[in-house]
């Protein structure tokens, strides 16, 4: 990666990336947003029941 960092009254304010490392860092950002939901909806299930294959397959008829 190689960002181009430009300052305002010497302070670091503005990052110009290439587009292909922009879309890198979308990614990134999206899995770790995905990873968050999947922590939370797992801590919000610990406590339910689970099920095996078998017994969903019986409990749907199938």
């Amino acid at each position: 990666m190689a960002p181009i960092i430009l300052e305002k009254n010497g302070k670091k304010e503005f990052v110009i990336l290439s587009y292909e490392e922009f879309l890198k860092l979308k990614e990134i950002a999206e899995d770790y947003e995905d990873l968050k939901a999947l922590r939370e909806a797992k801590e919000e299930e610990k406590d339910k029941p689970g099920y095996s294959l078998e017994e969903v397959k019986k409990i749907l008829n199938i």
